[in-house]
């Protein structure tokens, strides 16, 4: 159809000028992409997970409420991921001014009258989308661990191979190795008698 990309920009425009204060998107955490391939990329996620929330003292009905989509089926595999989306949390909500629903009604995660003027002050500067404010970013392939030569290593380490095998086969010849001792051990005593 003819200026259906037009009617969709002003359409998106006039949703930001109606929730005008708010961001038009909501806060996404940081996940890993699924795959050996694309996991070492991290992307937007669909929401934050429940452990997440209640690490960043949100209330899990308060989320949505204040900009933060909340996936309750998601669940944490590190304590890596839920710090670093704790602390993504933790940044917006230092971030987040909470205008009073009714004038004159302040409730306890409100704001206050100073600051609720002060953002109304400065309404151009106002966030539109929370992904220039707080970014999802990759780390580039030259900061990513690369190969480490045998000179960087310690001098306990130059084997590292011929170590593990050993290990592993101790590990599987303890009870032949403790029989062969055994019967070697009365072997000797029945050679003393």
């Amino acid at each position: 159809m003819p200026g259906s990309k037009k009617r969709r920009r002003n359409a998106r425009h006039a949703k930001a000028v109606a929730i005008a204060p708010r961001p038009v998107d909501k806060l996404r955490p940081v996940v890993r992409c699924p795959g050996i391939k694309y996991n070492r990329r991290v992307r937007a996620g669909r929401g934050f997970s429940l452990a997440e929330l209640k690490e960043a003292g949100i209330p899990r009905k308060l989320a949505p409420t204040i900009g933060i989509s909340v996936d309750p089926r998601r669940a944490n595999l590190s304590q890596e991921s839920i710090a670093i989306n704790v602390e993504r949390l933790k940044a917006y909500r230092s971030r987040l001014i909470l205008f009073p629903r009714k004038s004159g009604q302040h409730k306890t995660l409100d704001a206050s009258k100073e600051e609720v003027q002060a953002a109304e002050k400065e309404h151009g500067k106002i966030i539109k989308h929370l992904g220039k404010v707080l970014p999802i970013e990759n780390i580039r392939k030259a900061d990513a661990i690369g190969e480490i030569k045998r000179s960087d290593m310690g001098e306990g380490t130059k084997d590292a191979y011929r170590t593990l095998r050993l290990a592993r086969s101790d590990a599987r010849l303890v009870g032949v190795r403790e029989k062969r001792a055994k019967a070697k051990a009365e072997e000797s005593q029945t050679a003393k008698k």
